[in-house]
């Protein structure tokens, strides 16, 4: 079964366009790119799909300086399959296991314009590092991420429930009994995550205890990759780096950790490679004195964020009992599960066309330190966003921001339904891309 997702619509506009670029897809793996294409393939009278790790002798019709038109003319005979301007939709997957073929990717815009090619690779940022300006101007990339809440709900059916979602504001509450069934279903959303192989084992099943399982497995599938990183690196200290962020999510990181073996160059070198595979996201602090917030930054002072939740609840061994039944979240891994949800959905919920940064916002003065959890840019406006893991707490660091940055109005996602208090908008958790929406209005 098929999960649908948000860039679907994206990958159809690409399809109609009359000027388009070849795509590339990007993301951490197994977040769906593979089943996205496959899905965007029914729309087209061919499908030809190459790929490159389980079909390696596809790598040397890309190894011998041909003509796009040469290399589509032997694909087409070694598939069977037409390679028709306009009406084939050709698939590079796994490419990162053929650098002819990246490099290629830019001839295809220039040569056979009206031909639509889409690439994807599960650690295709290790091979565009070595080279880098494989078709700037010429290759579009299109970021994906695991499922966000509200794709979830689409996997679940519950269009009627999205589409109130949708209508809800801090001037329009949602109905109290679908507030609270909102919340509920976000609570199983932090213990399923957004990995479609999770998702749709849930929607089949409504079994959590197989869920867990196969989180279990791309668990481990996703540390057997750490090999393939970087031959350099051994596996074992990605695997120690790893686990060292996810015992800090959404605090500020240390390299102190108990019981680390690595150096601090040794552990920035796995950081990035974690970074580069899609598995972490850097929250990096910000002055946020103005736009941009990226321009007053001081990397020294950096949260990481793992990129699913269902996979950080398995990799810290979470109680999903206490998950489901909390109604403070405070009480379950300190809250930090509620800071991570909302940063990865902040990161969904911007254009797929772009890769978003984050960053948060702390003040060390004596006697005075305060912490806004994230600081969001849209256009010109500066958006404070704290996080709260239950329905209570102050608003202190909040205000003080405020204050501080002369802005007229700050954020505060919680279990609360929505509301405004003075220069506060209050959205529940599982309504991030309202905020969104709102601001980029």
């Amino acid at each position: 079964m098929y999960l649908k997702r948000t860039i679907d619509e994206e990958l159809l506009n690409w399809k109609s366009a009359k000027i388009r670029k070849p795509l590339m897809l990007r993301g951490a793996r197994q977040v769906g790119k593979t089943s996205t294409v496959k899905n965007l393939a029914a729309h087209f009278t061919y499908f030809v799909e190459i790929n490159f790790d389980e079909q390696t002798f596809f790598s040397s019709v890309f190894e011998k300086n041909l003509s796009v038109f040469e290399i589509c003319e032997q694909l087409s005979v070694l598939t069977n399959t037409p390679i028709v301007a306009g009406e084939t939709l050709l698939f590079l997957d796994e490419i990162q296991t053929c650098i002819p073929a990246i490099s290629m990717l830019r001839y295809f815009y220039e040569k056979m314009p009206e031909l639509h090619v889409i690439a994807a690779g599960s650690l295709l940022e290790f091979a565009m590092a070595d080279i880098p300006s494989f078709g700037v101007g010429r290759v579009r990339s299109l970021f994906m991420y695991p499922l966000s809440f509200r794709e979830y709900l689409m996997a679940n059916g519950e269009h009627l429930l999205l589409e109130q979602l949708n209508k809800a504001s801090v001037t329009k509450p949602i109905a109290e009994p679908i507030h609270q069934k909102l919340i509920n279903l976000q609570k199983k959303f932090l213990i399923i995550g957004g990995m479609p192989e999770a998702v749709s084992v849930y929607v089949n099943s409504k079994d959590l205890l197989e869920v867990q399982r196969v989180l279990n497995d791309l668990l481990i599938s996703v540390q057997a990759d750490f090999a393939k990183y970087k031959t350099s690196v051994p596996g074992a200290r990605l695997v120690e780096v790893f686990n060292a962020i996810a015992q800090q999510v959404a605090t500020k990181f240390t390299y102190s950790y108990p019981n680390a073996t690595l150096n601090n160059m040794q552990i920035k070198s796995a950081i990035e490679l974690l970074k580069m595979a899609g598995l972490v996201y850097a929250v990096t602090h910000s002055a946020a004195n103005g736009i941009p917030l990226g321009a007053e930054i001081n990397p020294k002072k950096t949260k990481y964020l793992i990129f699913d939740t269902g996979i950080f609840q398995r990799l810290l061994g979470l109680n999903i009992s206490d998950l489901l039944v909390n109604d403070d979240f405070n009480a379950i891994n300190k809250g930090h599960i509620a800071e991570l949800y909302v940063g990865l959905e902040l990161l969904k919920a911007e254009s797929c066309y772009q890769k978003s940064d984050l960053f948060y916002w702390q003040r060390d003065a004596k006697n005075s330190q305060a912490e806004v959890d994230y600081v969001c840019q849209f256009n010109n406006t500066i958006a404070p966003v704290e996080v709260k893991a239950g329905t209570k707490g102050s608003m202190q660091s909040l205000y003080l921001f405020l204050k501080e940055k002369k802005l007229s109005q700050g954020f505060r996602i919680s279990l609360e339904n929505f509301s405004r208090m003075e220069q506060i908008s209050i959205l529940p958790i599982y309504a991030v891309k309202n905020l969104i929406d709102n601001l980029q209005k």
